[in-house]
């Protein structure tokens, strides 16, 4: 058997997610679909992490095992993303990868990017591709509510009611926020995420960021541990699962 790593971007705008649904196209499912007729076997693929449907992905990671070697990689690239881009899907790199190789348990770290439009204006360029928000908001105090979230934590406020992770505790790397014309990008660095952690902490920072919320109430609702006390969830569209770090 050979094990190949692939690195996928894709527009999450008109698909179910990653993982395979019993209704509607799914990311995972569509390049399985591809990979199996291709190579005429099943094939099964392991991704990094699920992404929601309505999330893009700039780098997702994934991989799968086949009895048959692909020799000719840049063939094979261009024959399945010649199936896939009209999904809105595209394999950037194929790669051959020892067995004890896992897209999920070798991570180690994963980062996500959440853009917000920032301006009076609907964006056609990025439309479905950020959150669009009229009301002004001021960067200097989301970064430092921002900051109040680096490190280990618990992050039970952040949680979705349907997340299964085992603990609420995550230890958040790095939480960067740039902005420049009316575009506000902030980037999450960390090992893994509980279910809707990301767009949980975006909505808190965007009432931060609006001043409907003071630094200590930021700080309260992130002590508290309690999912009702959190923003309303950020809009998928405005993320992006940017890297998976190895």
């Amino acid at each position: 058997m050979f094990r190949y790593q692939i690195i996928v971007e894709y527009i999450g705008t008109n698909l179910r997610g990653w993982q395979v649904q019993k209704k509607g196209k799914t990311v995972q499912g569509l390049i399985q679909k591809k990979i199996s007729k291709l190579l005429k076997e099943k094939i099964i693929l392991f991704g990094s992490g699920r992404t929601d449907a309505g999330v893009h992905a700039i780098e997702q990671s994934a991989h799968f095992d086949t009895s048959s070697e692909i020799v000719e990689i840049n063939k094979f690239l261009k024959s399945i993303n010649h199936f896939l881009i009209n999904e809105g899907i595209s394999i950037l790199k194929i790669k051959k990868r020892k067995k004890d190789f896992h897209s999920r348990f070798s991570a180690k770290m994963r980062v996500y990017k959440y853009v917000i439009i920032n301006r009076l204006s609907k964006p056609a360029i990025d439309r479905n591709r950020g959150w669009h928000i009229i009301k002004k908001l001021d960067p200097s105090l989301m970064n430092r509510g921002a900051q109040r979230l680096i490190g280990t934590k618990d992050f039970t406020t952040f949680r979705a009611s349907s997340c299964r992770a085992k603990s609420p505790i995550k230890t958040m790397k790095s939480i960067k926020i740039k902005s420049s014309k009316n575009k506000i990008i902030i980037e999450f660095k960390s090992q893994s995420f509980l279910q809707h952690q990301v767009r949980s902490m975006v909505g808190c920072l965007k009432y931060l960021g609006e001043k409907k919320w003071s630094i200590k109430k930021f700080n309260y609702i992130l002590k508290a541990k309690n999912r009702t006390l959190c923003a309303p969830l950020a809009p998928a569209e405005g993320l992006f699962l940017a890297k998976i770090i190895y």
